[in-house]
């Protein structure tokens, strides 16, 4: 799909507060809540917007450690990464999981109340996950930049 400066502006203001309305999106944008309408439907018709989030603080619910754990699978079942994957989406810690290319075959980050909680998360649950060969964990220590953003 084809976006304009018109579509560009509408989604720099969404980026910033995707809890605008269509009215106030389209006074920012300089335009009527008709046309804005319109965009909007446009650009989620084609994919381009695919929802709107909610950004929710963990550390104010009690959730102080994220660990950043890189996996390599033990490839030599053919179908590792999809029996890894689908037993390691059943985790409710794990927030976020990828698979790589390169040494490293998957991504997967882990979210605990402290030190201790994460010790148990650990052995427990990420331990008995399937077909892991190695292990490397890194603790988020602080944030520097955290944006999904895009510089349109």
């Amino acid at each position: 799909m084809q976006i304009d400066d018109i579509d560009r502006k509408l989604l720099r203001h969404l980026q910033d507060d995707a809890t605008l309305s269509v009215a106030e999106l389209a006074e920012l944008a300089g335009m009527s809540a008709g046309p804005c309408w319109r965009r909007l439907e446009k650009l989620e018709k084609s994919g381009v917007i695919k929802g709107r989030k909610i950004d929710i603080d963990y550390r104010a619910l009690g959730y102080g450690v994220l660990v950043f754990l890189r996996i390599t699978l033990d490839k030599t079942r053919s179908n590792a990464f999809d029996e890894f994957i689908r037993e390691a989406r059943k985790l409710p810690e794990v927030v976020a999981i990828q698979t790589l290319l390169g040494r490293v075959d998957i991504r997967m980050d882990v979210r605990a109340r402290d030190l201790n909680h994460y010790h148990e998360i650990y052995k427990a649950r990420v331990l008995a996950l399937p077909h892991i060969n190695e292990i490397e964990a890194l603790m988020l220590v602080s944030e520097v930049k955290n944006t999904e953003r895009l510089p349109i």
